[in-house]
């Protein structure tokens, strides 16, 4: 029997998927689980015509992603700390201070999530830090700490 699978089934596929499973799995146990749906022609063309739309997001989405790396890729942004003795700062630079800094200087706005900093900047100073814009899609940028 062929079924479309309406979520992912370990060993046999992923959502959209259509796949020919024994009639007993799938009147048993796919179907009554919500697993999956009978393929019929009508259900097969909306399946292709799902999945070709969501194709196309991702297109766009890696498009937009590219755009805005193409945007930040190496640029510098510098922010300015207070600073003590030796260099070291009041408190630290992290993810949502790069962030900010990105949006003032460059108009881009960025979640905190993308931004790849392992561990916050307590120094004063310049690094590279990566900003992933998309699972296939990041920018490196320079972080310059400087004081203020």
């Amino acid at each position: 029997m062929k079924v479309l699978l309406k979520a992912d089934v370990e060993g046999l596929g992923n959502k959209g998927t259509v796949c020919d499973v024994a009639d007993g799995y799938a009147r048993n146990f796919l179907i009554p689980k919500g697993f999956a749906i009978q393929a019929t022609r009508g259900v097969v063309k909306q399946a292709a015509d799902m999945a070709r739309a969501r194709e196309a997001a991702e297109a766009r989405e890696i498009a937009a992603a590219e755009e805005i790396a193409s945007q930040l890729s190496g640029k510098s942004f510098s922010i300015p700390m207070k600073v003590g003795d030796g260099g070291k700062l009041f408190g630290s630079v992290g993810p949502h201070d790069i962030a900010r800094a990105i949006e003032e200087q460059a108009s881009v706005e960025i979640d905190r999530k993308q931004i790849g900093l392992e561990h916050p900047v307590k120094e004063l100073g310049s690094l590279k830090v990566p900003v992933k814009l998309h699972s296939t899609v990041t920018a490196e940028i320079s972080v310059e700490v400087i004081s203020a």
